[in-house]
């Protein structure tokens, strides 16, 4: 056998597997079918890069080599393709189409090995992409696709930024393996219905024609159409780990295994149509959930993953603006730190841009006037004037709220992920343990069929769809309601937090409609001082103090400063203006009253603002509801005079804190999780940015402002937040649904286990059970999604 298969592997070419020709090129022993795949093979050895070929064998495709890549070094076509561009680095995403296994993963995430101007590259297996940060002053572009051409991974590129336009375009492979997969399943369906209907012994001279047939339609149902459930089992094994594809490929191969042996020996019709009807579901519930995550990211992209508005100018003249509503052209005031959502152009002001959220640098980047300044930046000194160049990018954007939990969301285990573990262990535990009996009871072949039947039944298919299907359905009623979660992973962390902390300002209060007094004097040009300031800040009570004022005419503001909880400064026409606590003020200010937001101009104490806040409406009923099943925090940066309204508004044992600092709030959340509770933390993602990141589940409170922070799990509307405690009891009703469709489940299969572990399970009980449990799953997730929806009354 070994030598049979030395002889075979030797008319294979060792790079991509296709047969060699007479004239065969040799390279360390090994034989290629070209020169290209040759020289694959070279650099990948050069490189200290051949276990490439320890994860699949001959995985790579035969190399065609391209050679115009002229056009790359163009700087217009340059711009068109990155996605971000810094003085040192860049980053760009490529559309790979030659991406097809384990070995594509393992090469392409090691390409800073071939050049070490590449520091990062991530995959997205799925959408067949790669997102390379790179050294664009040691490595062009150009040379950079050279690079990817050379080892057989030669991106689709187009000057209509194809990479962008095919992140969300429909998988024509999974279409193409559904069709195929429909037709087999149909075929084998209609070559079974003699031993449905039991005309078998009439049509003797057909039933072994209609078997062979079955047996090779199986084929390529599990080696083409289910081949992706194969690599995905692999490959979480080699990182010693179960997912839920591990039994779904394991019950594939032992129907095809079953099937095989039993036409093969002739003892019986084999399990043909419920091989072919499972891969066809299952490819099914694929297409559906991707088709419903792409459509709730596109409807959710624009208006929740990032700001919800952003403000455009207009004549001159501030109007909030829907993000979906922004087009090329339109001129943007983004203020202290707000989050550019488009690509644009520096008309207006000294920026200074934290690039953290796309690049991971946190120190902020100086930006001159006519310098593009890329979606994802967030500016950190005065406010700034923008032309866009670029489209928001749906695809883009969300992946910056995404990019924080890359490497985190691989350690975690969603509920899926956890029963597999325990079901594959359980079923094989069980298939054993039948076979064993009937070995004792010397019926060999009883004890194969109880193994594969036992192996068969216990199919986790309906697991593998009703998850998404209900926690999908979850997030698109949570969108309509103003709460707009991350993904789906994140609805489980709501549902198992037994813990809240409220910030105070902006989250509990609503600056909106506060009451806003000036103790002091101010003529009309201070009145225009303090405008031009406060017109740079996103602070909620920036905000309000501008509208407070009724300033239309502003002046030139430099070295702005913003101090997170404390208030801002700066130059405006030449006079220095201080404004925001006690903490802000000169030393050599004496400060009357320590309450309120404070003015000095040029050293001059000009009075205080006094703001009675407005508690959003319905409070006492959100606190008495979520008080039933959570612990209750507040943490306030501002001074303490609201103690006896907050005590009265909290339970007893509510524990209140303020004069806390952003650092302060962090380490609360910490000191939470070590006492091993789940966290959730309501802030208004201003300066709780870091304690929002910290907590188990991170809820951005906005009144229609960009103060949105990619570091939240979750964006919640200001006026949605007494539906707060319906969402935690739907998103817990979600997983009572996922929970209680695996019961069903469960129940399905030990009604097939009860012929599996006799060794009696007959194909057409087989291929009954599943598609009415597959049935039944899916009605009972949907309807019971949108019970417990109207039952929560959302």
């Amino acid at each position: 056998m070994e030598n049979q298969n030395e002889t075979a592997a030797a008319t294979l070419c060792y790079h991509c597997g296709e047969p060699l020709e007479q004239i065969k090129f040799t390279y360390n022993g090994h034989d290629f079918c070209c020169t290209g795949c040759k020289s694959v093979y070279k650099i990948l050895s050069e490189n200290n890069l051949c276990n490439y070929y320890t994860y699949n064998h001959s995985p790579g495709k035969r190399a065609e080599q391209h050679s115009h890549f002229e056009y790359l070094d163009e700087p217009a076509i340059i711009s068109q393709l990155l996605d971000y561009q810094h003085e040192k680095a860049s980053i760009v995403t490529f559309y790979i189409p030659a991406i097809h296994c384990s070995s594509c993963i393992w090469l392409l995430e090691h390409l800073y090995k071939i050049h070490p101007a590449i520091f990062s590259s991530r995959i997205d297996f799925l959408k067949r992409q790669v997102t390379i940060s790179f050294r664009h002053e040691e490595v062009s572009l150009r040379k950079l696709v050279e690079i990817l051409n050379e080892i057989g991974y030669a991106p689709l590129i187009s000057l209509q930024d194809v990479v962008k336009e095919n992140s969300h375009s429909v998988n024509k492979q999974l279409i193409q393996k559904i069709a195929v997969a429909g037709f087999l399943m149909g075929n084998v369906m209609l070559f079974s219905f003699p031993e449905y209907f039991g005309l078998a012994g009439f049509e003797k001279q057909f039933q072994q024609l209609f078997s062979w047939l079955n047996l090779t339609f199986c084929i390529p149902a599990a080696f083409y159409c289910g081949k992706d459930y194969f690599v995905s089992a692999i490959t979480s094994l080699k990182h010693k780990q179960i997912n839920l594809d591990t039994p779904l490929a394991l019950i594939i191969a032992m129907l095809f295994l079953r099937t095989a042996y039993d036409i093969l020996s002739g003892t019986g019709p084999g399990f043909a149509d419920t091989l072919t009807g499972l891969v066809f579901l299952l490819l099914m519930g694929k297409w559906i959930k991707q088709r419903t995550y792409h459509h709730i990211s596109f409807d959710r992209d624009y208006r929740s993953y990032f700001p919800i508005a952003v403000t455009k100018l207009i004549a001159g003249k501030e109007k909030p603006t829907a993000i979906a509503d922004i087009a090329i052209g339109d001129r943007l005031w983004i203020r202290n730190g707000e989050i550019v959502p488009a690509d644009a152009i520096l008309m207006k002001g000294d920026a200074w841009m934290d690039m953290s959220f796309v690049t991971g640098e946190a120190e902020p980047v100086h930006k001159v006037l006519g310098e593009i300044i890329y979606a994802g930046g967030r500016q950190t000194a005065e406010a700034i004037e923008l032309e866009v160049i670029k489209p928001v990018s749906q695809s883009y954007l969300t992946g910056l709220w995404n990019n924080e939990n890359y490497q985190t969301d691989l350690k975690k285990q969603n509920f899926n992920d956890r029963v597999a573990k325990y079901f594959s262990l359980g079923v094989f535990v069980l298939a054993f343990s039948a076979a064993i009996y009937w070995l004792l009871q010397h019926e060999n072949s009883k004890a194969w069929a109880a193994f594969t039947a036992v192996v068969i039944v216990a199919c986790p298919c309906v697991l593998s769809l009703s998850t998404p299907f209900t926690l999908s359905a979850i997030l698109s009623i949570f969108d309509k309601k103003g709460f707009y979660v991350k993904n789906t992973d994140a609805v489980e962390a709501l549902a198992a937090c037994d813990t809240v902390i409220f910030d105070k300002t902006g989250t509990l209060t609503s600056t909106e409609n506060a009451s806003l007094i000036f103790e002091g004097q101010l003529d009309y040009h201070e009145q225009r001082l303090i405008a031009s300031l406060v017109r740079n800040s996103s602070h909620p009570l920036s905000r309000h103090i501008l509208k407070y004022l009724r300033c239309d005419e502003f002046m030139p503001v430099s070295h702005y400063a913003e101090r997170i909880g404390k208030g801002i400064s700066g130059q405006v026409n030449r006079q220095q203006v201080y404004l925001g606590s006690s903490a802000m003020m000169p030393d050599n200010i004496n400060i009357p009253i320590s309450n309120g937001v404070h003015i000095v101009i040029d050293n001059q104490y000009k009075g205080r603002f006094q703001t009675e806040q407005q508690w959003r409406g319905g409070l006492n009923q959100l606190i008495q509801k979520l008080a039933k099943k959570f612990q209750m925090h507040v943490l306030s940066g501002d001074t303490d005079r609201e103690y006896s309204t907050l005590k009265n508004m909290f339970p007893p044992d509510t524990k209140i804190n303020f004069r806390q600092s952003p650092h302060q709030k962090l380490d609360y959340v910490l000191q939470q999780q070590k006492a091993k509770h789940k966290v959730m933390m309501l802030g208004d993602g201003l300066n709780d940015a870091g304690a929002l990141k910290q907590s188990d589940f991170g809820v951005a409170i906005t009144d229609n402002i960009n103060n949105f922070t990619p570091g939240c799990d979750a964006i919640l509307t200001g006026n949605s937040l007494n539906l707060m405690p319906n969402f935690v009891a739907l998103s817990r009703d979600g997983l009572k649904v996922v929970k209680i469709s695996f019961a069903i489940a469960i129940a399905y299969n030990c009604i097939g286990l009860y012929f599996a572990v006799q060794g009696t399970l007959y194909p057409l009980i087989a291929a009954v059970l599943m598609p009415i449990s597959t049935i039944t799953i899916i009605s009972f997730t949907s309807i019971a999604t949108h019970f417990f929806a109207r039952k929560n009354k959302l």
